[in-house]
């Protein structure tokens, strides 16, 4: 008697929570759009436990475990799909990444990994740059939190294509949504096509085309509209400098932020920095022919700052909190150098987007450049060339400043330190160690 009750309040409550969850799945898949809305995990016409035999009785206490077993596995599936409703990690979800680096670290380059991906990628360059300016201006560049938060919020809204926020900073101002002026358009190919490429003006816009086509002033209207239509955004900067400052933007529904933080060896970045910058850097030029370095000097600070909030966003990053995980890889450029497709590859398979052939056939054009075809700010690189040629242009004296402001994030990052110039020139020698990140 005691078992056929026992039979009874099992059948009663397992009734009750299946009613439940027809009804929580119900309401979920009516939040989402049709293209979204997940398979339920429940059997086909499924109104009885699947357990449950025609009689409404069990032949055993083993087919009873079996399925309190099933049971449970059915409401996990539904505990996953109430996570899933809250807007983390929808199958087939639209991708935010936000590639993050500092200058001269290669990050136009590795930039191009997601601009070439095609029509379903929305990619802007450096749009902070607008920011900062203007912050830089009102308060000189001394208020940091101002900045971060600036920062973070204009990223939110261009993420959920909304550019009224950036146009506060773009001077001078748009009119009707309109500008000539944002920095670097040409750099994001889906603000060069139709129809964001609106009707060339010659003459008055001329020096505001994109590289391979004229277009007009840009109409963000026209971006936001594109930027919509894109299955993926990305955008790349160089301004954040602590990547904690962007937690708030894991906590919103709406996004599904992948974070890739990209580094370099500060030497290799200061030897760069000294051509590409040469009015800024002249006092490096002065120390690197003077053979001493005032090392309590603002400009040797400086650069340990940078280097001090290069490494603590890394740290952060591979401890992986709640927050961050499953949201964050780090990157060497050096290895990026080396094997530009298995990198390209493995970033790819991290975001959870198709590696296109459209972005394997650009990365096999622009990774063999020729020589003459690498300026400044050219995104074609001979890869196996430019991983090394640092190490001619920066003095052993300067080098050793680095290592010594820098250590910890040469450490954290696998940089090899030099003592003398033969080791600082010999490539035969690597300054690389082998090292994988894991952020899974």
């Amino acid at each position: 008697m005691r078992n056929k009750y026992t039979i009874f309040l099992v059948f009663i409550v397992a009734l009750v929570i299946i009613e439940k969850e027809n009804n929580i799945i119900s309401r979920v898949s009516d939040k989402l759009t049709p293209k979204q809305t997940p398979q339920t995990p429940l059997e086909p016409n499924a109104s009885v436990p699947v357990f449950l035999k025609q009689n409404g009785s069990y032949s055993s206490l083993s087919e009873l475990d079996s399925a309190f077993l099933h049971f449970k596995k059915r409401l996990e599936n539904y505990t996953q799909l109430i996570q899933h409703s809250q807007g983390n990690y929808l199958p087939g979800r639209r991708k935010h990444i936000l590639l993050l680096a500092t200058t001269r670290t290669g990050s136009s380059f590795v930039g191009e990994f997601f601009n070439q991906q095609g029509n379903n990628m929305f990619y802007l360059f450096e749009p902070l740059w607008h920011v900062e300016k203007i912050l830089t201006l009102k308060t000189g560049g001394t208020n940091a939190t101002a900045s971060a938060k600036a920062y973070r919020d204009v990223l939110q809204q261009l993420f959920l294509c909304d550019f009224q926020l950036l146009e506060n900073f773009i001077t001078p101002s748009p009119q009707d949504h309109i500008t000539p002026s944002l920095f670097r358009r040409e750099s994001s190919s889906s603000l060069c096509e139709d129809p964001v490429c609106t009707p060339f003006v010659k003459k008055v816009f001329e020096r505001y085309h994109c590289k391979t086509r004229r277009c007009g002033p840009l109409n963000l209207t026209l971006a936001s509209e594109s930027c919509h239509q894109k299955e993926h955004r990305a955008i790349k900067t160089v301004r954040v400098r602590q990547l904690e400052t962007l937690r708030p933007l894991t906590e919103d529904p709406r996004l599904d932020v992948k974070f890739i933080q990209l580094v370099r060896d500060p030497r290799a970045v200061l030897a760069s920095r000294m051509v590409a910058f040469s009015a800024k850097y002249k006092n490096w030029k002065k120390w690197a022919m003077d053979r001493e370095v005032p090392i309590d000097d603002e400009e040797v600070k400086k650069l340990k700052g940078n280097c001090e909030n290069i490494r603590m966003s890394a740290e952060v990053g591979l401890k992986q909190p709640p927050w961050l995980r499953r949201r964050y890889m780090l990157v060497r450029y050096e290895d990026i150098a080396r094997y530009p497709m298995q990198k390209a590859a493995e970033m790819y398979r991290f975001t959870g987007i198709p590696f296109t052939p459209q972005v394997k056939e650009w990365i096999l054009k622009n990774t063999q450049a020729s020589q003459d075809a690498s300026g400044v700010y050219s995104t074609q690189k001979n890869s196996s060339e430019q991983v090394e040629k640092w190490r001619f242009g920066i003095p052993l004296n300067l080098a050793q400043v680095v290592q010594q402001v820098c250590g910890p994030a040469m450490k954290l990052f696998g940089y090899k330190f030099v003592y003398d110039q033969q080791t600082l020139t010999d490539k035969s020698i690597s300054l690389l160690e082998e090292k994988t990140f894991h952020f899974t």
